[in-house]
């Protein structure tokens, strides 16, 4: 379905600047696991929204996860040459054209959303503010990213507050606009606990990836492994061990799943098993 909506969106064409275009839908339909929309259309779903409102927030979720993953391969900032089992988006189009590539589509994910056609004016406002929000505190988790490389004595503090920044942020972006899609928004306990999910399992999906790094396969990540340690990140494993770094994972998905058994609490017409499963899934996957 987000597949669908993202390629109706991105077909756009130019003949001065057509390649711009291609870049822009080399990376954002290059497949993925689509996490974030996943779960925007999910809280939606189980709290009785209409998932047409909140497909055009998902796509912009996206778009915006898209632009990030650009980026970070740059030269300047991770320097990856593999994304998803294909060249980076820079090694394929260029630095410059990457770089607006990503340019264009966190624009883009704005308009995407301003446009919606199903949501009222109050929620695509309120919308825009969180997405523009998760972007920021994106970035600014990117530079403390950045910051840490190679850096002594960098601190588990300083780490969990990193990954909330960037990683978790964008997690809990598409809960709070599924929630809000479907009338849940500030004030509602419902929020509180799909937060308090997204959360959790935006810490847990990033100790995961650290630890994929150690012990993963680079035909089945679709990158290579063990980059983190070359380019001395700090990442869970490095500070915490290996064991304890899955052990961690494992505790934060727990937690993911008592909020979720409060949601239910809320009303048991609330189906959370689908969130449930997501969360298992994220801690078990091998990519």
């Amino acid at each position: 379905m987000i597949d669908a909506a993202l390629q109706k969106i991105l077909d756009l064409h130019d003949t001065d600047f057509e390649d711009l275009y291609d870049a822009m839908r080399y990376s954002a339909l290059a497949g993925g696991k689509r996490i974030r929309p996943f779960i925007a259309l999910e809280f939606c779903r189980m709290f009785g929204g209409d998932e047409r409102a909140v497909i055009p927030f998902a796509c912009a979720v996206e778009m915006i996860h898209a632009y990030s993953l650009i980026h970070d391969d740059l030269p300047c900032m991770d320097d990856d040459d593999m994304r998803r089992g294909k060249p980076s988006n820079h090694k394929v189009f260029g630095e410059a054209a990457a770089l607006l590539a990503g340019d264009a589509l966190l624009t883009f994910a704005f308009e995407v959303a301003a446009g919606n056609e199903y949501a009222s004016p109050e929620t695509i406002a309120f919308a825009v503010l969180s997405m523009s929000r998760a972007a920021r505190s994106m970035v600014g988790g990117q530079i403390m990213d950045m910051a840490a490389e190679n850096a002594p004595d960098i601190s588990i503090g300083f780490l969990h507050k990193l990954q909330l920044k960037k990683t978790v942020a964008m997690i809990v972006l598409p809960a709070q606009l599924g929630c809000l899609c479907a009338g849940k928004g500030m004030g509602h306990s419902e929020l509180d606990f799909a937060m308090d999910y997204a959360s959790n399992i935006g810490l847990a999906f990033q100790i995961k990836d650290d630890v994929l790094d150690v012990t993963g396969d680079e035909k089945e990540l679709g990158k290579k492994t063990g980059s983190d340690g070359k380019k001395g990140k700090a990442t869970y494993v490095s500070l915490l061990g290996l064991e304890a770094a899955q052990k961690e994972a494992e505790r934060l998905t727990g937690k993911a799943l008592d909020a979720l058994t409060e949601i239910g609490k809320l009303n048991p017409a609330y189906d959370t098993s689908v969130l449930a499963e997501l969360a298992e899934y994220l801690l078990a996957r091998k990519k």
